[in-house]
């Protein structure tokens, strides 16, 4: 079985996946994991992110791996380092390579054959998994996506600095040529702005025992 969730940042996705994989007994993913290791290791190997083809060719000699909902690249766990603000502020560009999101979909598709999993992120209702059984898009207005991140205290930025950010990278989400932020057609819509992570859990799981 899969659950696929999709939505900008700071609408909770991240949170109610985990919730959810835990009271579901499913296999929490996080797609953004995968391309924000990869943009980690390029910012450190100093590989021109200009150069789609140089971050092709580097990208292809990365060992991406996924265990206990954590991120392995090349054996080690690097999942406590993929939201700094150097990430946050290079993984859309990164992400929006085309070639890019092919190679990171197919190792997605790879690692979670033959389980039961929940995954979010921007693109599993419309282009990882299009076949999935249920399909969720999370939305929240600015304004409360910008305060959840910077609540979070893993940015540097401040309220007004992260809001910016997030617009700019909803933006460049929703122009990529693939894998653009968009609402499936047949995925089921929430505002979760005013609601709490246990009433977006409980909506979702009530879709799912429907």
């Amino acid at each position: 079985m899969v659950v696929a969730i999709d939505g900008p940042a700071g609408t909770g996705k991240s949170t109610i996946a985990h919730k959810l994989a835990s009271e579901l007994g499913l296999t929490y993913l996080n797609s953004g994991s995968f391309y924000r290791a990869l943009t980690l290791a390029l910012l450190d190997a100093n590989i021109p992110l200009d150069n789609p083809s140089a971050v092709l060719d580097f990208a292809k000699k990365q060992h991406l791996d996924y265990k206990n909902a954590r991120l392995i690249l090349n054996g080690v766990d690097v999942d406590d380092l993929l939201h700094q603000d150097r990430v946050d502020s290079a993984v859309s560009g990164v992400s929006s390579i085309v070639e890019l999101r092919h190679l990171v979909n197919e190792r997605m598709r790879e690692i979670v054959k033959s389980m039961d999993i929940i995954c979010e992120g921007r693109d599993m209702t419309t282009v990882v998994f299009p076949s999935a059984e249920y399909k969720f898009f999370l939305d929240a207005s600015i304004d409360v996506q910008a305060k959840r991140r910077f609540e979070q205290g893993v940015s540097n930025l401040s309220l007004e600095e992260i809001k910016a950010a997030i617009i700019k990278r909803d933006e460049m989400d929703r122009n990529k040529k693939e894998g653009s932020l968009k609402k499936a057609d047949d995925a089921v819509y929430i505002d979760t702005s005013d609601l709490t992570i246990t009433q977006v859990c409980e909506i979702i799981k009530t879709k799912i025992n429907a």
